[in-house]
Order: structure tokens, then C-alpha cells, then sequence
């Protein structure tokens, strides 16, 4: 199944063997994708911050293009991907709110990125850029994990929220999407839902369970219901699916436990390429579709991450 027509690809000239760069290519080979490859630049000065310089602040933003769309041109050259045809940008000014307006300009259906953080911090943290990206950016977007250019393994985390018709929509969306990668490199997906403790003792304290067997009895009755779901929604997906016989199979991975910490354990556990996940939030607040659980995950995971909106979405930055 072909998910992305018009894909964006954010490179960092300062950095060599870029894997967004070659993820974008090898997703474009696959389908008919146009390639969309820039780079983002501080903004140049004003006239009146450079009088002492007597050039126009134009003057000085054309020559530093020319010589950003060298290096750009160079870091594509030694990337060894064929994408002559692809159009290139240089974008000024702060780097998630002109990725997001380039994304709107282009009518982008997928933004690949680079992670954004240097080698001696890569136990720290993810930059702002990639915190900002998924918050606010209104199509697919892709951090890229060093050396995870292939997805052999891709978890795909689905939630449980009845009657919610935009929640199920993602879920679906989540889980056709990562199958139609995992497809392209012939791997595997593996389906996780975790099923977050109940409150013991607020059930005790309002007498809603009487003993531990009741307790049990009511967390094996939830387990049930939530595998029913996982089962009617995995068949709903793959029905969808146009190209069925490449498409990969699914794993289910059903766990108790806190949905940030069952999805890193099984990630590492997996040793996963990508986890591709919704940023479904519900604070009620236009524009900010993030929740903490994916916060949490995106902040320590060690592959590649694709966060997906759900329709209707309407990003806060416009051009």
C-alpha cells in the first residue's frame, strides 16, 4: 500500500552520512514519491543590524544560499543515492517553525528527519527541533535514528479509547502505515497495546473488589475485552490492505504495565528499527497533539520514531 506521494527531507550540512537522507530514498524508490531535500539556516540579519557593513542583508542571504545549496548538493552526492531529480531548498530563520511552513508550502505528506543531538549526548535527550516537529507539524514525521536505515523491526503501539472514532482511525492508520514500511524491507511489525494498572486501591477503597480474586477476576475480564479489540482491529487493518500478499504478519503484544515503559521495554527488547505511534493528546488544546506517554517514549528511545496526527489535525504555525 503506497502511503506518501510528497516527502520533505531535512539534512544538516554539518553532518555527514545522513540516514534520513537514505530512509527518504529508499522510500521513494518504492512508489512514485517526490523527493523534497533542504536545509534550514539561521536567519540573516537586517539591513540595520549590518549598516556597518554597507551590503543589503539580501545581498549577503543570496551569496550564503549559493554556498549552502554547495554543501547540500555535496552531502546528497555522498549519501551514493540517486535523487537528481528531487527539489532543493534552503530555508532561513527558526528551524521547527520553517520546517512546519515549508510542509505547508510543499503540501508535504511526510517530514524525514535526522535525530537532533550530538554524538556525546545521544543517552540525553532529543533537541527541541524534534520535540517541536512532532507537537506541531501537521503531516507524518520521521526522526531518523543513526544506522536504522532499514526497518527489519517495527513496532507499531495502538490505543485503547472506546466509542472514540478519531482514536480508532489513528490506530489504523498507525497500523497500515507500518506495514506498508516494514513491507518495503520485507520485515516484520509487532502490534503493541498496553493495558495500564486499574488502581487497586481506589477499587478497594470504594469497595468495587472485595479480595485479590476479585481483583484478578476483573484485570483478566479487562485483558479479554482489550485482546477482542486488538484481534477486531488487526482483521479491520489488514483488510484495508490493497496489497495483501506482501504484506507482513502481525505479532501481538498485549501487556500490563504503564504504556511508556511497556513500549521501551519491548523496543529494546525487539532491538526495533521504528516505532510508529499516534500523538493523539487529550489536554483539549488546538495545535498541541502530544501526549506525555509519547513524549516520554520519543525522549528515550534509541531507533527511529514516526509520529502520526489524527485527521482534522491544524497545525499552529502558519505561513
Amino acid at each position: 500500500m503506497q502511503q506518501f506521494s510528497n516527502a520533505l527531507v531535512i539534512v544538516d550540512t554539518n553532518r555527514t552520512g545522513t540516514s534520513a537522507l537514505q530512509k527518504a530514498a529508499s522510500i521513494a524508490k518504492s512508489g512514485e514519491v517526490e523527493l523534497t531535500i533542504a536545509s534550514v539556516l539561521e536567519e540573516i540579519p537586517s539591513e540595520r543590524q549590518m549598516r556597518s557593513l554597507r551590503v543589503s542583508s539580501e545581498k549577503i542571504q543570496d551569496i550564503v544560499k549559493a554556498l549552502e545549496m554547495e554543501r547540500l548538493t555535496d552531502r546528497i552526492n555522498e549519501s551514493g543515492e540517486h535523487v537528481d531529480s528531487c527539489a532543493k531548498q534552503i530555508l532561513f530563520g527558526r528551524a521547527a517553525p520553517e520546517i512546519i511552513r515549508q510542509v505547508l508550502r510543499g503540501k508535504h505528506d511526510l517530514l524525514v528527519k535526522d535525530v537532533e543531538i550530538p554524538d556525546e549526548m545521544l543517552d540525553v535527550f532529543l533537541g527541541s527541533t524534534d520535540m517541536h516537529l512532532p507537537r506541531k507539524c501537521p503531516c507524518p514525521v520521521l526522526i531518523s535514528w543513526p544506522g536504522r536505515v532499514r526497518f527489519n523491526r517495527v513496532l507499531a503501539c495502538v490505543d485503547y479509547d472506546p466509542g472514540n472514532a478519531q482514536n480508532e482511525a489513528l490506530n489504523r492508520k498507525i497500523i497500515e502505515i507500518a506495514s506498508s514500511l516494514a513491507s518495503k524491507d520485507a520485515g516484520e511489525v509487532h502490534v503493541i497495546h498496553a493495558i495500564e494498572p486499574f488502581g487497586e486501591k481506589i477499587l478497594r477503597a470504594v469497595n468495587a473488589v472485595n479480595d485479590e480474586t476479585d481483583f484478578e477476576e476483573l484485570s483478566d475480564a479487562e485483558k479479554s475485552t482489550r485482546g477482542d479489540w486488538l484481534e477486531a482491529l488487526l482483521a479491520d487493518s489488514t483488510g484495508a490492505d490493497a496489497d495483501q500478499e506482501t504484506a507482513p504478519g502481525y505479532t501481538q503484544h498485549l501487556i500490563k504495565g504503564l504504556a511508556r515503559d511497556v513500549v521501551l521495554v519491548k523496543a529494546r527488547e525487539l532491538n526495533a528499527d521504528l516505532i510508529v505511534l499516534g500523538t493523539l493528546s487529550r489536554t483539549g488544546i488546538p495545535g498541541y497533539f502530544i501526549g506525555n506517554t509519547s513524549e516520554n517514549i520519543l525522549n528515550q528511545v534509541r531507533c527511529s520514531v514516526l509520529t502520526l496526527k489524527p485527521e482534522g489535525f491544524v497545525s499552529p504555525v502558519t505561513l
